[in-house]
C-alpha cells in the first residue's frame, strides 16, 4: 500500500521546478523518447500486420487454398464425397501448370500456364472479380492473361499470341519445341502485379496437350470456405487423402511470410532499443533527483519515515514518468495507425515522392492492422524496462546516510 505522505512527496517531485532545470530536461527527454519508442513499435507493427493480411487475401483470392498432388494414381474421386471435405470446401477443381515462352517479333517471355477446364474456370474467384474483363469461359485455343502483361506488351482481348513449350515434337527436320497459336479471351486483375505478369490461364486439354501431361497427373485444386485457418485445415485434409501429397498456400509461400516473420521480429528489437535507451535517461534523472534532494531525504529519515518509504517514493517517480510515456505513446501509435495512409498520401504530395511503390509492395495503399495484442505487448514491455531502470536510484535513495547527507547539504 502507499501512504498519503509518499503520494504527497512524490506528486512534489513530480512538479516542475525552475532550479530543477537540467532534471526536467533530461524527465522531459526521457518521457518524449519513451513515447516514440511505444509509437513507432506501435506503428510498425500495425504496418507489418496490416501488410501481411492484404498479402495473405491478395495470395488466397488469386492461388488455390490447397492442392491435392497424386503420387502415382490418379486422385479417387469417391473421395470427393466425404462430408469433412465438404463441409470444408468451398469448390474443388483439376488442374495442372507448365512453364512455357510467350513470343513475338520483338520480344520473348517466359510463362507459368495453368490449365482448368471451361466448367471449373469460371468458379474461381478471379473470375467472378468485377476487375475481370473478358470471356470467363476458358475455351480450346484461348488464352487468359494478367493486366500487367496485358499493360507492358500491349495485348488486348481478341489479340493473338504464340506459346511455344520445352516439350518437342519430332519432324522432317529433327525435335522442335511444340508450339501454338492462342487467341486472348480475357483479361484478370489479381492486384498483385508479378503474379499478373508471369501467370496465364488456358484450357486444361490444351495444356496436356503441349506439355505432353497425363490425365491421370492432374492436381485437385480445394478453395476453403475460411482459408486463414490452414494449418489445422491441412492435417485434416492429410487425413482424407492419405495417398496423395498436400500442400497449401501457406506451404508455396513459406519463404516469403518467414522472411516477413524475421523482418516483424528484427523491427522489434531494434525499435525497443530506442525505448530501452530513453528508459536509462530516467536512471540519470532519479540519481540527480536524489542527489537534489539530500536534505530533504535526510529530513524524512529523521522524522521516523523508513528506507522502505524512501525507496517506494524514487521508484514511483521514474515508474508514473515512464507509465505516463507509455500511455501517451499508445495513443499517439494508435492514431498514426489508423491514418497512416491520410499521412503517406499527405507526405508524397509535400515531398512529391512515392512512399508506398505499388510496384514493389504489390499494394495500392498503405495498409494497417492494429492488433491488441501487440499493443499489450509492448507496453508491457515498456513498463518492466521502467521498472528495472528504476530501481537502481530507489535503492541509491533509501541506503542514503543521514549524517552524511545532512552535512552535505
Amino acid at each position: 500500500m502507499i501512504s498519503q505522505l509518499e503520494k504527497e512527496v512524490t506528486l512534489r517531485y513530480l512538479k516542475t521546478r525552475k532550479k530543477d532545470g537540467f532534471l526536467n530536461v533530461i524527465s522531459i527527454f526521457s518521457f518524449i523518447g519513451i513515447s516514440l519508442g511505444v509509437a513507432v513499435l506501435i506503428i510498425v507493427m500495425s504496418v507489418m500486420n496490416g501488410f501481411r493480411t492484404e498479402l495473405v487475401e491478395k495470395i488466397v483470392g488469386f492461388n488455390p487454398h490447397a492442392v491435392i498432388k497424386p503420387y502415382e494414381n490418379p486422385i479417387d474421386e469417391n473421395l470427393f464425397i466425404n462430408k469433412e471435405l465438404n463441409d470444408l470446401s468451398k469448390v474443388f477443381v483439376y488442374s495442372n501448370s507448365g512453364e512455357g515462352v510467350l513470343i513475338n517479333k520483338d520480344y520473348t517471355k517466359g510463362l507459368l500456364l495453368r490449365g482448368y477446364l471451361p466448367e471449373d474456370y469460371k468458379k474461381l474467384d478471379i473470375v467472378e472479380s468485377s476487375r475481370f474483363i473478358g470471356n470467363k469461359k476458358l475455351n480450346p485455343s484461348h488464352i487468359s492473361i494478367g493486366k500487367e502483361l496485358s499493360f507492358n506488351y500491349d495485348i488486348k482481348v481478341g489479340d493473338k499470341i504464340l506459346i511455344m513449350s520445352p516439350t518437342g515434337v519430332q519432324t522432317i527436320v529433327g525435335n522442335l519445341p511444340k508450339q501454338k497459336t492462342y487467341i486472348v479471351d480475357s483479361i484478370f486483375d489479381s492486384e498483385i502485379s508479378d503474379f499478373d505478369y508471369n501467370v496465364a490461364f488456358i484450357n486444361l486439354n490444351d495444356l496436356e496437350n503441349l506439355f505432353d501431361l497425363k490425365i491421370s497427373n492432374r492436381n485437385l485444386e480445394i478453395y476453403l470456405k475460411n482459408p486463414k485457418n490452414i494449418e489445422i485445415i491441412k492435417k485434416k485434409l492429410e487425413s482424407i487423402f492419405q495417398e496423395y501429397y498436400v500442400y497449401t498456400w501457406s506451404d508455396l509461400n513459406k519463404s516469403l511470410f518467414s522472411a516477413l516473420k524475421v523482418e516483424r521480429n528484427v523491427m522489434f528489437i531494434i525499435l525497443s532499443l530506442i525505448i530501452i535507451v530513453a528508459a536509462f535517461n530516467i536512471i540519470s534523472g532519479l540519481t540527480i533527483l536524489v542527489k537534489n534532494k539530500t536534505r530533504e531525504i535526510a529530513i524524512l529519515k529523521s522524522i521516523g519515515v523508513l528506507n522502505k518509504s524512501i525507496s517506494k517514493i524514487f521508484f514511483m517517480v521514474g515508474f508514473i514518468i515512464g507509465s505516463l510515456a507509455t500511455i501517451f505513446g499508445i495513443i499517439l501509435g494508435v492514431l498514426f495507425s489508423i491514418y497512416i495512409e491520410n499521412i503517406r498520401e499527405f507526405m508524397s504530395n509535400v515531398f512529391r515522392i512515392n512512399l508506398f511503390p505499388e510496384e514493389i509492395y504489390f499494394l495500392s495503399k498503405m495498409p494497417s492492422e492494429i492488433n491488441p495484442g501487440s499493443i499489450f505487448l509492448i507496453a508491457i514491455c515498456s513498463i518492466i524496462i521502467t521498472i528495472i531502470v528504476s530501481i537502481y536510484p530507489a535503492i541509491k535513495a533509501s541506503r542514503m546516510n543521514t549524517s552524511r547527507a545532512l552535512k552535505y547539504d
